[in-house]
This record gives C-alpha cells, sequence and structure tokens, in this order.
C-alpha cells in the first residue's frame, strides 16, 4: 500500500511525539513543527500529502481563529492540499466553518488513534484521486489536439512511393525507431502518423514535438513535465511530453535542429526509458515507441560535431527517406485530385482542373513540395470564380534561388548567378546586370570568362546577338 507525507502542526510538543510515534507506521515521512510561523515555507521544501492542523497556538486563546487564518494560507499555496484541522474544543459552528473554507475533516483532541489514520489517509487518497483526475484532462486535451489533425494520406503510383509505403506497412508492426528524412513539405508527418495508425500502439496516443520550437530554457519541462514550485511560473504540476505519450508514440519532428546539449538529456532517456520531473527526484518508466524527422542530413552533422553519433543510432534503427515531388511528377494528377476533393468539400464547392490546368501543375517545379501543391490548390479553390480551375486560377510562389548541394568553385556559382540574371531578365544584359549591381562591360567579360563550355559559348553568344544587347563592347 502506499505511504504518504504528513506535516503536524501543534504547540504541544507531547502531543508532537505522540503523533510522531503513531503515525512513522503509517506515513514515509512525518515533519513535525511546534509553530505555524514556518509553516509555508516547510510546505515549499517538503510538499506533504496533508497537513494537520491545530487550531489555537496562544496561550489562553481557543477560538481557533489562529487554525482558521493558517488554514486559508495553506489553501492560497495549494488550494488542492488536504489539511485536517485538530481542536481540544470541539464546536460545531467552528467545524462548519472550517470545512466551508477548504479543510478535509476536523479532528477532536483528545483523539482515537484508529479513527485519526483513517481519517489522514481518506485526506490523502481524496488528494490523489483528484491529481489523477487532472492528470487524466490533460492527457484527454493532448489527445484530442491530436486526433483533430487531418489522418487522411495519398501515396501515389510511382514506385518510388510505393517502395515506401511497402517499408512503412512491415516497420509499422515493430516498436523499432525510425527517422524519416526528405526536404521540407515531402509528407514526414503523415508518414509518422501512418506507421502509429499501422502499429500495434495505435489505440494510445501519437504526440507530436516541434523539436526546433522547444526552447533550450524550457525544454526539461517541455519534455519531461514540472512538479508546483519547480521554478518562478511553476504555479502546478505538469506532465511532459513524455509521460503523455507513454503507451504510444512520440514523434520528434525537425530532431536536426536540437542542440548539442539537449541531444544528451534526450538520449540519456532513451537510454534509461525514464524520466525525471524539473523539481521532483522520482523517475518515471516510460513505454514509448520514437519517431523522429528531419530535412538535415545528420550524417553530415555528426561529421561536423554538430549531432551525437550515439543519439543518431539510437533513433536511426530503420531509415525511410521521402523522395521531392520533382522526381515523382507522375504522383502530381492523383495528389492534385485528391487535395481538390478535400478543398472542394471544405469549401463546399464542386471543382475540377481544366486540362491545361493540370499541365501547368504537371511543369513547375515545386520547391515547397506535397505542401506548396496543397496550399495552391486551396488558394485556387478559395479564388476561382468557376468551378473548373484554369491556369489563370493558380498563382505560384516565386522560385528560390537553386540550393548547391555539391562542392562548387567560385567560378560554378558566378556562372548560375549569372545564368539566372539573364533568364529572369529575357536575355537583356543591361537589365541583368542592373539586378547585379555591376556594370555591362563588366557583364560582359564576365560571361566571357565563365561560359568556357562550347554549348555555354552558343548560349552567350546567342545573347550578345539579342536585339537589346547591339552595343556589345569587345
Amino acid at each position: 500500500m502506499k505511504k504518504y507525507s504528513i506535516l503536524i502542526v501543534d504547540d504541544n510538543k507531547n502531543v508532537l511525539t505522540t503523533l510522531r510515534i503513531l503515525l512513522e507506521r503509517y506515513f514515509d515521512t512525518v515533519t513535525l513543527l511546534s509553530s505555524p510561523n514556518m509553516l509555508l515555507n516547510t510546505l515549499q521544501t517538503q510538499s506533504p500529502d496533508v497537513v494537520l492542523l491545530d487550531m489555537n497556538f496562544s496561550a489562553e486563546i481557543n477560538t481557533g481563529n489562529e487554525g482558521l487564518y493558517w488554514l486559508s494560507e495553506i489553501k492560497k499555496y495549494d488550494a488542492e492540499l488536504p489539511v485536517v484541522l485538530f481542536t481540544a474544543y470541539a464546536d460545531i459552528d467552528l467545524a462548519v466553518q472550517a470545512l466551508k473554507q477548504g479543510a478535509s475533516d476536523f479532528v477532536v483532541k483528545p483523539w482515537d488513534n484508529a479513527k485519526l489514520v483513517a481519517t489522514l489517509k481518506a485526506a490523502c487518497a481524496l488528494h490523489e484521486s483528484r491529481i489523477e483526475a487532472r492528470h487524466l484532462h490533460e492527457t484527454f486535451d493532448v489527445l484530442q489536439e491530436e486526433l483533430r489533425k487531418d489522418m487522411d494520406i495519398c501515396w501515389g503510383t510511382s514506385v518510388v512511393m510505393q517502395d515506401v509505403r511497402r517499408m512503412v506497412e512491415k516497420v509499422a508492426r515493430t516498436d523499432a525507431s525510425i527517422l524519416i528524412t526528405g526536404e521540407n513539405g515531402t509528407g514526414k508527418e503523415v508518414i509518422a502518423r501512418e506507421i502509429h495508425r499501422l502499429s500495434p500502439r495505435s489505440h494510445e496516443a501519437l504526440i507530436t514535438v516541434d523539436m526546433g520550437a522547444v526552447t533550450r530554457s524550457l525544454f526539461e519541462s517541455e519534455m519531461f513535465g514540472h512538479v508546483k514550485g519547480a521554478f518562478t511560473d511553476a504555479k502546478t504540476n505538469r506532465i511532459g511530453k513524455f509521460e503523455a505519450a507513454n503507451g504510444g508514440t512520440l514523434f520528434l519532428d525537425e530532431i536536426g535542429n536540437l542542440s548539442y546539449s539537449m541531444q544528451a538529456k534526450l538520449l540519456s532517456t532513451l537510454q534509461s526509458r525514464q524520466i525525471v520531473k524539473v523539481g521532483d527526484n522520482k523517475p518515471i518508466d516510460i513505454d514509448i515507441r520514437i519517431i523522429s524527422a528531419t530535412n538535415s542530413n545528420l550524417f553530415k552533422a555528426v561529421q561536423n560535431m554538430e549531432f551525437r553519433e550515439d543519439l543518431l543510432y539510437r533513433i536511426n534503427t530503420i531509415q525511410i527517406e521521402i523522395p521531392p515531388l520533382r522526381e515523382r511528377k507522375e504522383d502530381i494528377p492523383l495528389l492534385a485530385d485528391f487535395f481538390l476533393r478535400k478543398q472542394s468539400r471544405k469549401y463546399h464547392r464542386n471543382m475540377r482542373f481544366s486540362d491545361e490546368a493540370m499541365e501547368k501543375l504537371m511543369s513547375y517545379e515545386w520547391c515547397g513540395n506535397i505542401r506548396e501543391l496543397q496550399h495552391t490548390i486551396e488558394k485556387a479553390v478559395i479564388l476561382s470564380e468557376t468551378n473548373e480551375l484554369k491556369v489563370d486560377d493558380f498563382y505560384f510562389n516565386k522560385p528560390l534561388q537553386p540550393e548547391i548541394t555539391r562542392a562548387v568553385t567560385l567560378e560554378d556559382a558566378e556562372r548560375i548567378v549569372i545564368q539566372n540574371a539573364l533568364r529572369r531578365n529575357q536575355g537583356n544584359v543591361a537589365f541583368a546586370a542592373a539586378e547585379l549591381g555591376i556594370s555591362r562591360p563588366t557583364m560582359y567579360n564576365k560571361m566571357r570568362k565563365v561560359y568556357l563550355r562550347e554549348d555555354d559559348y552558343r548560349a552567350v553568344h546567342k545573347v550578345i546577338q539579342h536585339p537589346n544587347n547591339s552595343d556589345f563592347m569587345d
């Protein structure tokens, strides 16, 4: 049977000694105070499960007002902490007033040992049940938030995505830690949710944490929870993400953004499968499945001493790579129809694509991948004045400068910049030079320098012969 801690406040030292001898058999910790002056400080340091509080502390004053005052102070500190009042002067009106102010019960001296012990234990059990009820309520709120998220998934027909689907169905049945990699917008969280849905843990929670959004100062509180009084703003106990996910799955999104120091704390928890709340020293066992996701190269981060190698192997039993949309354009029509149906239901429209619009979707590069495709279609559904989406209904994001993912020379980089500037200005060297902040002669000299291959030379020669560039300078 679980034992509790008790704080006894009474000015009679003989009473304190007697109660300590009696209650040490039933409570793990018995703390004694002969004066209430240190009561609030003791509550902060000891965190008792119940307080046994005398009603009178001044000689010849038996009104019970002192006890009522300290009862109110305790309730200001912790409204849920059970307080059993203790007095040699039984008075029904006083008892009623005490109960109205939040006392759990009222015991008269001299006391019956069995009745006193039963009263104190009942107060502790009631307190514990209230904590559990709040814990369940908090967990329910977290689960409701997770369940509100869209669970639909469209795999597409490409060979690469069918391989991903088979991998997901195979590993979902296990408890293996999974690392999902891929560019932003490829659907890593959707894959994580599908793994959880197909797993034996599907009846429990899937809790998502954006690791890039968790600040260093709040990391332990957010992930492991805290107890009341652990720090300045900790006014109540709080469960962390690990505890909320207990029995289910914890999805650590953008884990590559986690700082090195926080990686060590995460690794320690994953190894021990235990958490300790901030401000507490009691370990709590956890049973969770870890799924992580990142858009960065963690193996390269390990080489650069930016990510712990031991943590990488801990989260990477199985790796699933999600390809970008531009590498599986055959999936675009199916995905586009999938999103169009969803948005049509959402906005109460009956929409379809024109042939030209679908061709436009197929030819676009989709740097934002599936997320960009979904948002583009939603925007078109909102703004379209007819039920057929035409090319003019789509507003595409201005493409960003492509990321250079291989080692390049300065000359290679200069060539890319010049090519893009000329393309944006339809071959007009003067406009391209102005955009790059250089003179036209300097632009021509750089073009001669960087276009060395035969194909490049023909391209630049064509630019030089452009009508807008008739004043080419030798």
